[in-house]
């Protein structure tokens, strides 16, 4: 089963973890070259490994099952933008509720944790609707389950959140309620490196 990181702070990879996680994100690079056109690993590979913090986050992001790989580069940054590119909503970031409000605002049955705090301690970005249809033309994505995406004040200031799937070929975002958690919804990251 996989675990849900508590904090990225309190991780130090290994050598050997770092050369596996490379390891892991080039095969994943190369086997799926469509998601990146025009993009060279030893590009990607020079910027990831000039910051500790990067390669801490994209461990997180595996770890939690999120097979994160390269969908674009931002040319005017000169970044590269890694999504989790799992099938399903990753499984070490599921049955979570939406933010902290909606955790403290839970009087019994609470989950472990929500959604923005566990990407913010991981040091990724929930994907909003935008990115999630975005990544969806590389997919298709979340089939079976769902994901959580970054809710508009508008909806969450009412009580609600967003949340995505891939179902009938097309792409549908739905509302539930923030507090609200499910073992087939999660959530996906990005992180700009």
């Amino acid at each position: 089963m996989l675990k849900i990181m508590a904090t990225s702070k309190s991780i130090k990879l290994s050598k050997q973890q770092i050369d596996d996680l490379l390891q892991t994100l080039q095969t994943r690079f190369e086997q799926h070259m469509h998601r990146h056109k025009g993009v060279k690993w030893i590009d990607v590979h020079e910027k990831i490994t000039q910051s500790p913090q990067h390669l801490i986050s994209l461990y997180e992001m595996e770890q939690t099952g999120g097979e994160p790989d390269v969908i674009s580069n931002d040319s005017k940054l000169k970044n590269f933008v890694f999504y989790d590119c799992s099938q399903e909503s990753p499984k070490g970031r599921r049955s979570l509720c939406y933010d902290r409000k909606a955790l403290d605002g839970r009087k019994e049955n609470k989950p472990a944790n929500s959604i923005l705090d566990l990407a913010k301690s991981m040091g990724i970005e929930v994907l909003n609707e935008e990115q999630y249809r975005f990544l969806q033309q590389f997919g298709p994505f979340d089939t079976k389950t769902s994901s959580w995406l970054v809710t508009p004040d508008t909806v969450r200031n009412l009580g609600g959140s967003l949340f995505g799937d891939y179902r009938y070929g097309q792409v549908f975002i739905y509302h539930n309620g923030a507090e609200s958690y499910y073992a087939a919804r999660g959530f996906r990251g990005l992180l700009k490196v």
